[in-house]
């Protein structure tokens, strides 16, 4: 539905549904949207919240998962995808682009982008993504406070704290870590890169009552699992955070190639969204009503199309 009509909006803030969706019981499915049209597209798939990965934002940007973009950056994808989607939708906060003040902007800015939930996690700058190896750790009690911060700023948003630190202080230092940021207010705990379904389950027994996420990246240390197999190891979040972007980074890699060799898109017109598959997915004949101005579009005949 257009989000120009007031009453195609949700009435409750993001926050207060991504809360109600954890809260519902089962395990909460969360894929990656690393865009508004991906947005439109998971929802269309019958998601009901969605991720926006740093990784996908600064690869989509032609740069590296090192915490090089900035607060107002993410805001504006938080933007597009919560606007397309209507969806509440969770945000990687990196590091929290600084200490207390710097964490309490960045909720302050994305709750106004409309999000719904953030994660902050345990790293220290330039940080890594999550599965790779040598990540820097900061002070335990360090995080804590960026906890506290994040949860005093906020209104509504679902705040979750990820610890990166079972590659480094096995899964006693993650649990330890992760029973901080708790009692320091988060509302639900990330434990990044546990790489056996044994860690995964140690983790939770020892968190009990505690929401907890999983991530199902793909090429990473955690190895494959169903949202169905995540919630039978305790976890009530999962995300996909990079798949959309990896498949159409692909998709694209294959267009050009094959540019390239033929001159010509001919080759690729089964493997693309028709105009009218587009105009469906962005809903234009609404936005067309909306506006008498606006003569209404009728399609190209061209099969081309």
């Amino acid at each position: 539905m257009p989000y120009l009509v007031a009453s195609d909006l949700p009435s409750d803030p993001a926050g207060v549904r991504f809360r109600a969706l954890v809260e519902r019981g089962g395990i909460a499915k969360i894929p990656g949207a690393h865009n508004g049209m991906a947005a439109l597209q998971a929802r269309a798939a019958g998601f009901e919240a969605l991720y926006l990965s740093g990784a996908a934002m600064t690869a989509s940007m032609g740069l590296p998962d090192l915490g090089m973009i900035t607060v107002d950056e993410v805001a504006f994808f938080v933007r597009q995808v919560a606007r397309a989607s209507g969806l509440p939708t969770l945000v990687d906060g990196d590091t929290g682009y600084g200490e207390a003040l710097n964490v309490m902007h960045m909720v302050r800015t994305f709750e106004d982008a409309g999000a719904g939930a953030v994660h902050i996690e345990d790293q220290l700058l330039p940080k890594k993504c999550g599965h790779l190896n040598d990540k820097k750790l900061a002070d335990a009690r360090d995080m804590a406070a960026k906890v506290a911060a994040a949860v005093k700023a906020r209104r509504h948003l679902y705040v979750i704290a990820r610890t990166d630190a079972a590659a480094r202080e096995g899964i006693e230092g993650a649990v330890a870590r992760a029973k901080l940021y708790v009692e320091a207010g988060a509302d639900a705990i990330f434990p990044e890169a546990l790489t056996s379904p044994e860690m995964l389950r140690e983790f939770a027994a020892r968190m009990p009552g505690v929401p907890l996420l999983a991530n199902m990246t793909e090429f990473g240390r955690t190895p494959f699992f169903t949202a169905d197999e995540f919630q039978q190891m305790g976890y009530r979040m999962v995300i996909w955070p990079v798949s959309s972007l990896r498949v159409a980074n692909k998709a694209q890699q294959k267009l050009y190639a094959t540019l390239q060799r033929d001159g010509s898109t001919q080759a690729m017109l089964g493997e693309m969204q028709t105009r009218a598959e587009l105009y469906e997915a962005l809903q234009l004949e609404r936005f067309e009503e909306l506006d008498a101005t606006i003569i209404r579009t009728i399609l190209p005949s061209s099969p081309a199309y």
